[in-house]
C-alpha cells in the first residue's frame, strides 16, 4: 500500500515516513500542495496524509481540487493540522476529507488512523507481498525471486529496484529518482551507479531483462506492455 506525506516541516515529513516505512507501507513525502499535484499526474497512491498550513496552496484548496477531479474524488485524505477547533474539523471533513487527525500527534496513533481510513474506504492491504510479471515472481515477505520456477540471486539494492519497477508498471523513473529511492538520501556516490546495477539487474533476470526499459535521457520503467 502506498501512503503519501505533505508536509513542509522536514521534520515531521522524516518521522511521518520513518514509521510508515517500519509499518512496511511504501510511502514517499513532498513539502508542497504544487509537488503533490505534480506528482498525482504519474501515479495514484492508496491514501494521502495532506497538512492544512502549508506554504503556497494550502491542505484544503489541495483536497478540493482533488475531488472535482474524478481520478482522485475517491482518494483516501487524512487532513493534519494544529488547527483543532470544532469549525476547522467541519471545513476539513466538508471539503471531502475521509478524516482529520489534529496535531501534535504519536506515530501509532498516526499508522492507526491511516489503518482504519484504509479500511473503512475498502483499501485492502496485500498479504501476500507477491509482485508477479509473467512468470518473474518477486516475494517481499520471503526476499526471494524466481524466474519460470528458477532462483534468481539478487544483492539487496538489485532486489529493492525490482520491487520498485514491478510495484509501479509503466511509470518512468530517474536515474536520481532510482537513487534517492534505494540508496537514500544521505548516501554519497553517482547516480550512475544506478546504471551499474541496472546491467548487473538484468543479466541475472535473463529471458526477463527486456522487461526493464530505458528511457532515453530519463531513466527506466516495467514497460507497460507487459502483464503484471
Amino acid at each position: 500500500m502506498r501512503v503519501w506525506c505533505v508536509e513542509d516541516d522536514v521534520s515531521i515529513r522524516e518521522m511521518e515516513l520513518y514509521a510508515l516505512k517500519a509499518a512496511n507501507f511504501e510511502t514517499e513525502g513532498f513539502e508542497d500542495g504544487h509537488a503533490l499535484l505534480e506528482a498525482l499526474k504519474q501515479e495514484r497512491p492508496d491514501l494521502v496524509l495532506l497538512d492544512v498550513m502549508l506554504p503556497g496552496l494550502d491542505g484544503l484548496e489541495i483536497l478540493r481540487r482533488m475531488r472535482a477531479n474524478p481520478d482522485f474524488h475517491n482518494l483516501p485524505v487524512i487532513l493534519a493540522t494544529a488547527r483543532g477547533t470544532e469549525y476547522d474539523k467541519i471545513l476539513g471533513l466538508d471539503a471531502g476529507a475521509d478524516y482529520y487527525l489534529e496535531k501534535p500527534f504519536g506515530m501509532m496513533e498516526m499508522l492507526a488512523c491511516v489503518r482504519s481510513v484504509l479500511r473503512r474506504t475498502g483499501q485492502k492491504e496485500e498479504p501476500s507481498g507477491i509482485l508477479r510479471c509473467r512468470d518473474l515472481v518477486l516475494n517481499s515477505e520471503e526476499h526471494t525471486v524466481t524466474a519460470d520456477g528458477v532462483p534468481v540471486v539478487l544483492t539487496y539494492k538489485e532486489f529493492e529496484m525490482l520491487r520498485l519497477f514491478l510495484s509501479h508498471p509503466g511509470m518512468v523513473f530517474t536515474r536520481e529518482s532510482l537513487f534517492n529511492r534505494i540508496w537514500g538520501l544521505d548516501y554519497v556516490g553517482e547516480t550512475r551507479t544506478v546504471d551499474m546495477h541496472i546491467r548487473t539487474l538484468r543479466r541475472k533476470l535473463g529471458s526477463y531483462a527486456s522487461l526493464i526499459e530505458t528511457v532515453r535521457n530519463v531513466g527506466y520503467k516495467l514497460g507497460k506492455q507487459h502483464d503484471v
